[in-house]
């Protein structure tokens, strides 16, 4: 049997970032379903770094794991993760107040325009789509696979190990160690993670007879497509989104990357775009602005999993003794995975830690319930 000191299951960026995190200290082993990390939720984001983003509780991780992404230490990749871009949220005249009260709740983050102003940046917006808009200028552009990437090839030369083809079947606690039981072998440690994002769940439902149960995770669809905007010069364009979050879109690579941002609930799997939510992103889109959508170049849907209070979940179960929870970073996982990574060694390793970071995304107000 393959032994560690901590045993982490997904290879995605949580578990990637956490790996990464904890093998200065500990031997760590990584364990991942697929043949390669990465295939699933962190492969499909809109790679969006946004401080105003999300819940308090995410807005706090955000602004810390700004530093890292900012300047990752020397040798962690050879491009910058981060880069300009800039996220705009406007609003119909009906919508105007969401966007005050937006603006209201981050003072500083925001610069207000007026419809004009908004439509000079981002000229194929119609008129009553956009009578105001927020800008958040410090958004930027993630680069998500030298982020990934770079926590993978840091891991390996820290001596951690990436087993694929290695997804969980087994698990259990015995001897004072756990023991994950996969095609690629059997994996024992004192620690296990469970990283394993839309399984979540089904990972500690597999370790119920150490007195573990689910948590109440919510894994839920969002769909995205790429469309080509001739006539335009898109470059420099923020992403924009609408203050009722009912559509996005966000140049990519030469294309407009468009999304209805979704939400649909769904079971743990390899998430497939659906007709009917691409052809509601292009109705979307084309009422807000003056394209017309005549093709698809490519669609995609990925799986953002929630916790119920759409908060982290970050720390050790207190049912089962060295079972360490990473799991509900919804879509907000790549933005917060540094202070996630940082939080999850020092719980680990008992090490002081920043109690009004840690505290909001304890398993226990879940367990609770």
């Amino acid at each position: 049997m393959d032994t560690a000191d901590v045993l982490i299951i997904g290879a995605g960026i949580a578990g990637a970032s956490a790996a990464y995190g904890l093998a200065g200290g500990a031997a760590v082993i990584l364990l991942e379903r697929e043949e390669r990390p990465g295939l699933h939720a962190t492969g499909r984001s809109a790679a969006l770094f946004s401080e105003t983003y999300g819940n308090a509780a995410v807005r706090a991780l955000s602004r810390a794991s700004r530093p890292f992404l900012i300047a990752p230490p020397d040798g962690f990749c050879e491009t910058p993760i981060l880069t300009p871009r800039g996220a705009l949220f406007v609003a119909g005249e009906a919508e105007r107040r969401v966007l005050e009260a937006q603006a209201a709740e981050e003072p500083g983050a925001f610069q207000t325009l007026t419809g004009a102003a908004a439509r000079a940046m981002v000229p194929i917006l119609r008129p009553e789509a956009s009578v105001m808009g927020i800008l958040e200028a410090g958004a930027m552009d993630i680069d998500v696979n030298a982020l990934h990437q770079g926590f993978l090839r840091g891991l390996r030369q820290r001596g951690g190990r990436v087993i694929v083809d290695a997804g969980v079947t087994g698990l259990r606690r015995e001897n004072a160690r756990w023991i994950a039981e996969t095609p690629a072998g059997a994996f024992a440690a004192p620690v296990v993670v469970n990283a394993a994002g839309a399984w979540g769940d089904e990972i500690a439902a597999l370790a119920g007879l150490a007195g573990l149960a689910p948590i109440g995770l919510q894994p839920k669809r969002r769909t995205a497509a790429l469309i080509e905007v001739p006539g335009h010069d898109i470059a420099a364009w923020p992403l924009v989104i609408d203050a009722g979050e009912q559509w996005y879109f966000k140049p990519d690579a030469g294309r407009l990357l468009i999304s209805p941002g979704d939400e649909t609930d769904s079971a743990p799997c390899d998430a497939q775009p659906e007709d009917l939510d691409v052809a509601i992103a292009a109705d979307r889109i084309e009422r807000a602005t003056t394209l017309s959508i005549r093709r698809i170049s490519h669609r995609w849907a990925g799986l953002r999993t929630f916790a119920p209070d759409r908060t982290p979940v970050c720390g050790f179960d207190p049912r089962a003794a060295g079972f360490f929870w990473l799991a509900g970073q919804g879509g907000y996982g790549i933005q917060t995975s540094p202070a996630l990574a940082r939080l999850t060694a020092d719980l680990i390793a008992r090490r002081i830690h920043d109690p009004n970071l840690a505290a909001p995304l304890s398993p226990r107000r879940l367990i609770a319930r």
